[in-house]
């Protein structure tokens, strides 16, 4: 299965070349019709309702949208975690029954290992991995902190790590086994404005670096401006995909630049248009 994507010029060729190429990418997964539906002590929440989308292979795609509207529970579906009421998830063109080594999640906490240092935690995402030997598995691992920037503090115990670091280390950890999809959970949410900055201009050097197809969740609209490809605005009770943005500005991306404000100030207000409570959703 094929999307026909259009990719800004600047993204794929020299600065010279200012027209868009089509390019016809692989689908790396396709969401289709997926609901999804909670039992509560008051009664049934509907999280999802026939949702659809399709991510290409190499994209990064945002889904933005007020707590509650089922981007997380989304994504879980996406990795296996949960099981749709209805719809159907592919992978590589395969169904999604369950969860594989080929999509990881990142989730908001680090959730690292506290009795393992900095490189342990990075080795322990690698001991399932088939048909790498022990060496190879420590270079690997040695690489990855190199990409985050950790080499330094590989030997250091979790608890001596800022917020920041502890978020690196975690995405270490879920790129050293050489996921096809990694799944971001507002990785983000919890670090300063400062070390939240940093981070973006790193996970954008990593995921064209290492080409990855990156589905990340957020309620931050300017994060969303600032990373993806496109951004997906779902509406709340029951989330269903809205409206879509295709984000044609040249990376890294500086999110206070004030071309990335315009985009993240129409994003805002269609959201605004179909979020019933205002101030869920950040700017």
């Amino acid at each position: 299965m094929y999307i026909t994507h259009v990719i800004p010029w600047h993204s794929r060729v020299t600065s010279s070349a200012k027209e868009e190429l089509e390019i016809v990418a692989p689908i790396k997964l396709a969401i289709e019709s997926v609901s999804k539906s909670f039992k509560t002590a008051t009664g049934t929440v509907q999280a999802l309702d026939r949702v659809s989308l399709k991510v290409s292979e190499g994209e990064f795609v945002c889904l933005v949208g007020a707590s509650g509207c089922g981007k997380s529970t989304l994504l879980n579906i996406i990795a296996g975690l949960e099981k749709p009421d209805s719809g159907s998830v592919m992978a590589n063109g395969k169904p999604v029954t369950g969860p594989g080594r080929e999509r990881l999640v990142m989730f908001q906490e680090a959730a690292l290992f506290p009795w393992l240092d900095v490189l342990g935690n990075v080795l322990f995402g690698l001991k399932l991995k088939p048909g790498l030997r022990d060496k190879d598995r420590l270079d690997v691992a040695k690489y990855y902190l190199e990409l985050v920037g950790l080499t330094r503090f590989e030997h250091a115990n979790i608890h001596e790590l800022s917020g920041g670091m502890k978020q690196r280390v975690a995405l270490a950890r879920a790129l050293a086994p050489n996921p096809r999809v990694l799944l971001m959970d507002e990785p983000f949410a919890a670090l300063d404005a400062l070390t939240r900055e940093q981070l973006y201009g790193d996970i954008q050097r990593i995921w064209k670096a290492r080409n990855k197809t990156i589905v990340f969740v957020t309620h931050n609209v300017r994060e969303a401006a600032c990373l993806g490809d496109r951004v997906l605005l779902f509406s709340p009770h029951p989330g269903r995909v809205q409206e879509e943005f295709t984000i044609e500005l040249p990376r890294p991306r500086d999110i206070n630049s004030v071309d990335l404000a315009g985009y993240a100030g129409r994003i805002m207000r269609s959201l605004k248009g179909f979020t019933k409570t205002e101030g869920e959703v950040a700017e």
